[in-house]
């Protein structure tokens, strides 16, 4: 199988996941247990590349609330709620919260959507790694959109499996800014 056809494959399955975990309802992951520090160390110790290939440290974000979330170009969901992300990110990066997006597509795709669409957040480049990651922080589906709310101390507060409405996400940031 050549490299074109894996990423294909690894495309068409995540997307499906997305769909199935949708149509079930499969919106909201169980309750949490905290989450080990391990988790927010993982995070912080990886480098993902932005659209443009410059490599994008998560340490350069600690002591802040971050809005992780996975997401690709192909995601209907996804794409929908981007802009609203964009609009809370700008409206509390005074306040100690950084938006971040990893991308499960490749840079191409990324640069044009961002002709597309001006995001007010970094948009970083994820690959298998990503997968993993975010199947670790609970998305046992694989699907997108995937968000993870840490707190400043690193500790996982909210996760979703499906696309947040910009007032319930509102709503969760305006109890954790400063």
């Amino acid at each position: 199988m050549n490299r074109w056809t894996r990423r294909g494959l690894i495309a068409a399955v995540i997307a499906g996941a997305g769909v199935a975990g949708i149509w079930f309802g499969k919106s909201r992951l169980p309750a949490l247990s905290p989450a080990t520090a391990g988790d927010a160390e993982r995070l912080e110790a990886m480098k993902l590349a932005d659209a443009e290939g410059r490599p994008m440290p998560f340490s350069a974000w600690r002591d802040k609330v971050r809005v992780v979330n996975f997401w690709a170009t192909w995601c209907a969901p996804c794409r929908e709620e981007m802009p609203a992300f964009s609009r809370l990110s700008e409206k509390y990066a005074s306040r100690g919260v950084q938006f971040v997006g990893i991308s499960i597509d490749n840079a191409d795709n990324v640069r044009r959507y961002l002709q597309e669409e001006k995001i007010a957040y970094p948009l970083l480049i994820g690959g298998a790694d990503a997968i993993q990651l975010s199947s670790d922080l609970g998305n046992a589906q694989q699907a997108m959109p995937f968000t993870v709310i840490f707190s400043r101390d690193g500790q996982i507060v909210e996760r979703k499996l499906g696309a947040y409405k910009e007032a319930e996400l509102d709503a969760i940031l305006q109890a954790r800014a400063r």
